[in-house]
């Protein structure tokens, strides 16, 4: 996830929690709040103490920035969002913890497919 696309500040992430709205599954919560004339969306990520100590919340936390970029031409512009991490997240492997985040971005009605690239006939 590119430094561009996060939030940093307390602010930033108070205006989600109070503006937006929310969506959820076993393995996150998802605030939303739309953005207008933005460029790009911008996300932040919350992983708390239940989710084990220093290394493990490092760990999960840069697994969530490659799923997310992973994921980001199908995330809209225009868009905040706070993602936040639940207990038992900290035993999924990276693909399963990818597929989760689509669940809840599709949960949230974030999710915008991207049509499949057409093969060039000869």
């Amino acid at each position: 996830m590119h430094r561009s696309h996060r939030l940093r500040k307390n602010e930033q992430f108070q205006e989600v929690f109070q503006k937006g709205t929310s969506a959820a599954n076993r393995q996150f919560v998802v605030y939303q709040v739309p953005q207008e004339g933005q460029g790009a969306f911008r996300a932040g990520i919350s992983v708390s103490k239940k989710i084990g100590k220093a290394i493990t919340r490092n760990r999960v936390k840069r697994m969530i920035k490659e799923a997310i970029r992973s994921l980001e031409s199908n995330i809209p512009d225009s868009i905040d969002l706070v993602i936040i991490a639940r207990p038992g997240l900290e035993e999924m492997d990276f693909d399963s913890l990818r597929g989760s985040l689509q669940h809840v971005l599709k949960r949230a009605k974030i999710w915008k497919p991207v049509p499949a690239p057409r093969e060039k006939r000869g």
